[in-house]
């Protein structure tokens, strides 16, 4: 039986990743401890950060927990997680772990000749976690992937002459390698072109989630009908305007839930959902749980489905 160790909430909080190369906008090191400790507890706080991550396990287990599922994964395993994505991560065993992480904002490796596929990256639909299947159920990509990560630490390690074009090739190469082994759809989405149409409006909802957002506020913003504007952007995003906007406003209520000491009410009134019935509705919708069950959820173990990654050879 798991122990559910309870957490307090105002321990989780926004990371700010300083980059080692701010040219190459990453941080990339490794984590060594013979330390007996092990399990989850309030030393594994909860947090997140605008940069992807990935983490790659040479020695020993590690636990990772997320909204969706804790996993452990061993050596020669990896896993990604997406940006702004809240987690926390538990040395299991009192042997030694040693791990790679790696932070890097992907967007910023895009170049001329690459910004097409810029949109299969930004998660404004589709989150970068869901890719974690390419590294469970394929080994030759897993053993790409891997091998690319340790390039890039050793690159970064040695700074010999050029190491920030090799650092740079690595990179588009593992999302290469990611957008080929994606047999899901994941990173299938919107041209950026379409994309690059609507930012204005994605961009205005981003910064007015507390206050009402209405539609006829997003035709006159980009200057089209109604109709066509709601067409427009279904086809673009592949889901209505409003479930967009609904889809926003749960998950920066998740995000206050974990890194705010706010009461239920006050986050409602964050997100721009002050009608309780409503918010929990439409929480419960995207969660199958309810607000405060979702925060005592989060605290511990209790609830998460345990993913065990595939065995290496």
């Amino acid at each position: 039986m798991k122990t559910v160790v309870e957490m307090p909430m105002e321990t989780a909080s926004e990371e700010e990743v300083i980059y080692q190369n701010p040219l190459l906008f990453l941080k990339i090191w490794e984590i060594c401890s013979d330390s007996p400790y092990h399990g989850l507890s309030e030393k594994c706080r909860w947090h997140y950060h605008k940069e992807v991550e990935f983490l790659a396990i040479i020695e020993g287990r590690l636990g990772i927990q997320t909204k969706h599922e804790y996993t452990v994964i061993g050596p020669g395993d990896l896993i990604v997680l997406g940006s702004s994505q809240l987690h926390r991560t538990a040395k299991l065993d009192p042997g030694r772990l040693r791990y790679i992480v790696f932070q890097v904002d992907l967007s910023q490796h895009f170049d001329q000749s690459t910004m097409p596929y810029l949109h299969c990256f930004s998660e404004l639909t589709q989150p970068l976690w869901k890719l974690n299947y390419i590294f469970r159920d394929h080994d030759a990509a897993r053993q790409e992937a891997y091998t690319l990560i340790m390039d890039i630490f050793a690159e970064s390690q040695s700074r010999m002459r050029g190491y920030e074009l090799a650092i740079s090739a690595s990179i588009k190469r593992l999302m290469l390698l990611l957008m080929r082994s994606d047999t899901e759809g994941v990173l299938v989405g919107a041209e950026d072109t379409e994309l690059t149409r609507l930012r204005p409006a994605l961009d205005y909802v981003d910064r007015h989630l507390s206050e009402k957002i209405a539609v006829e506020d997003m035709c006159g913003l980009l200057n089209l009908s109604y109709h066509y504007f709601i067409k427009y952007f279904k086809k673009v995003m592949g889901l209505s305007f409003v479930d967009y906007v609904n889809y926003k406003r749960v998950k920066k209520a998740e995000r206050l839930l974990l890194t705010r000491d706010l009461s239920i009410v006050e986050v409602g009134f964050e997100v721009g959902i002050p009608n309780m019935a409503q918010f929990y509705k439409l929480f419960k919708r995207h969660n199958h749980c309810s607000p405060k069950e979702f925060k005592q959820r989060m605290r511990g173990e209790a609830g998460v489905g345990v993913t065990e990654a595939a065995p290496q050879a």
